[in-house]
């Protein structure tokens, strides 16, 4: 009895959904779709990436007190996004994205401690079995100290 009643237009509604969840790329260069797709993700990858080192190397505020030290704190980060993006290719490669997450391996293998003793020289942390069996993976041969 009080207000309106409403009936959804259901054709319109279905047309609508249809479409939901699909995007195009477009290129010049890239033929292949799934290239274009891992090639778009990686993009991806990056910018979140260069949002998680302003985190973790506090780049929130840049706290220079020249353009030179400017120029060194954006070259550390941009050397930083190099290492990511070559640790995720290697993760493409040995298939671990089935197990884990880029932020999920950097925080696994962010544990590992190196110590210099003095009259010790420097002394490796201890490595767990799955630290070791993710360096193998990713080929990385642990030093051996």
């Amino acid at each position: 009895k009080r207000g309106k009643k409403i009936t959804p237009k259901e054709e319109a509604m279905r047309n609508a959904v249809r479409n939901y969840g699909y995007f195009a790329l477009l290129s010049n260069e890239v033929n292949d779709p799934f290239e274009a797709l891992s090639l778009y993700r990686s993009k991806d990858v990056v910018e979140k990436a260069f949002g998680n080192l302003k985190e973790r190397l506090n780049f929130r505020r840049m706290q220079v007190s020249s353009e030179l030290s400017l120029n060194g704190k954006l070259f550390v980060e941009f050397i930083a996004l190099i290492y990511l993006s070559y640790v995720k290719k290697k993760m493409q490669d040995a298939e671990l994205f089935n197990q884990w997450t880029l932020q999920g391996v950097l925080d696994e293998l962010d544990m590992i401690e190196l110590f210099e003793a003095p009259g010790h020289g420097r002394v490796l942390g201890e490595v767990t079995t799955k630290q070791k069996e993710l360096y193998e993976a990713l080929g990385v041969a642990l030093p051996s100290l």
